[in-house]
C-alpha cells in the first residue's frame, strides 16, 4: 500500500513559481509510475504530468509542457513538479497520484491505484 502526502501549494501571482512535494510511504514507490493531476472548481480532474518509475522519462499535457517539470528521487520517496510562469488557469487543487502496477508512463486517471488529498494552488492575475 501507498500513502501519499502533497505539500507546497499556495497563493502566487501570474508569472510567478511554485514547486509541489509528493512524499509517500509504502515499499512499492520505487517500483510504480507517478502523475499529478489538478481539478479546477466545477472541471473533471485533468492530467498535468507522469514520471516511470526511474524518473527517467516524463510526460505533459499540453497545456503545462515548458513551464512544468516532474522529477523524482527514489531515496527520499518523493515526487516532486515544478511550476513556473503560472497562469491564472492553472488554478486547482493538485493531487499526486500512483500506480503500483506499472513501471512506464501513465496518464490515464483511472489506472491510478493510490490518491493524495491534493494541495490548492492559486493564481492571480
Amino acid at each position: 500500500q501507498v500513502q501519499l502526502v502533497e505539500s507546497g501549494g499556495g497563493l502566487v501571482q501570474a508569472g510567478g513559481s511554485l514547486r509541489l512535494s509528493c512524499a509517500a510511504s509504502g515499499r512499492t514507490f520505487t517500483t510504480s509510475a507517478m502523475g499529478w493531476f489538478r481539478q479546477a472548481p466545477g472541471k473533471e480532474r485533468e492530467f498535468v504530468a507522469a514520471i516511470n518509475w526511474t524518473g527517467g522519462t516524463t510526460y505533459y499535457a499540453d497545456s503545462v509542457k515548458g513551464r512544468f517539470t516532474m522529477s523524482r528521487d527514489n531515496a527520499k520517496k518523493t515526487v516532486y513538479l515544478q511550476m513556473n510562469s503560472l497562469k491564472p488557469e492553472d488554478t486547482a487543487v493538485y493531487y499526486c497520484a500512483a500506480d503500483v502496477h506499472s513501471l512506464v508512463v501513465v496518464t490515464t486517471l483511472y489506472e491510478y491505484d493510490y490518491w493524495g488529498q491534493g494541495t490548492q494552488v492559486t493564481v492571480s492575475s
